[in-house]
C-alpha cells in the first residue's frame, strides 16, 4: 500500500528485521514503563503520607503551644493577683502558680516532641521524593524512546532506532539509580 509515496506495511506483516526489532523493543519498553510508572506512583503515595504526617504533627504541636500560652497567661494573671492582693491572701495563689508552671513544662516538652516528629517526617518525605524525581525522568526517557521507535517503524531510519535505544538506556539508568540508590 502506498499513500503519497509512503509505503505502509500491512498489519501483522513486518517487512523486515528492523520492524521486528522495533516491535519487540516497543513492547518491552511499554512493559518496563508500566513498572516504572507503578513504582513512581507508589513512592509518591509514600511521600504524600509522610508529608501529611508532618503536617499533622505540626498542627498538634501548634495546639500544644497554644495550650502552653493559655497556661502561661493564667500563671501570669495569678502572679499579678498575688502581687495585688493583701499579703495575707497572697499565699492562696502560690499553689496555682506552681501547678501552672508544672503544666507549662509538660506542655513545652510535648510541643517540642511534636515539632521534632514533624521535622523528621518532613525530612523523610523529602528523602523519599528524590528517587521519585528520577523515576519520573526515567518514565519520560522511556516514553521518548517509544515515540522514536514508532517513528523508526514508519520511516525505517536505523539511526532513529539507535537514538531510541539511547533514550531507553537513559531511562533504565535513571530507574536503576532511583531503585538501587534510593535517596
Amino acid at each position: 500500500m502506498s499513500e503519497e509515496g509512503l509505503e505502509v506495511p500491512e498489519a501483522g506483516h513486518a517487512s523486515g528485521p528492523l520492524e521486528q526489532w522495533v516491535a519487540i523493543f516497543t513492547a518491552i519498553l511499554a512493559a518496563f514503563g508500566a513498572v516504572v510508572g507503578f513504582q513512581g506512583s507508589h513512592l509518591m503515595n509514600e511521600v504524600l503520607l509522610k508529608k501529611n504526617e508532618a503536617v499533622l504533627h505540626k498542627a498538634e504541636a501548634t495546639d500544644e503551644w497554644n495550650h502552653y500560652q493559655a497556661v502561661s497567661t493564667k500563671s501570669h494573671v495569678m502572679e499579678l493577683a498575688q502581687e495585688l492582693v493583701p499579703p495575707e491572701r497572697a499565699g492562696q495563689f502560690g499553689e496555682k502558680i506552681k501547678k501552672y508552671d508544672a503544666q507549662k513544662d509538660e506542655l513545652m516538652a510535648k510541643a517540642r516532641e511534636l515539632d521534632n516528629a514533624s521535622e523528621a517526617a518532613d525530612r523523610e518525605s523529602a528523602n523519599l521524593d528524590r528517587p521519585h524525581v528520577r523515576l519520573a525522568l526515567a518514565m519520560i526517557f522511556l516514553q521518548i524512546a517509544i515515540s522514536l521507535a514508532s517513528i523508526t517503524a514508519l520511516t525505517r531510519r536505523r539511526w532513529l532506532f539507535i537514538v531510541a535505544a539511547l533514550n531507553a538506556a537513559g531511562g533504565v539508568g535513571l530507574w536503576l539509580s532511583a531503585t538501587l540508590l534510593g535517596a
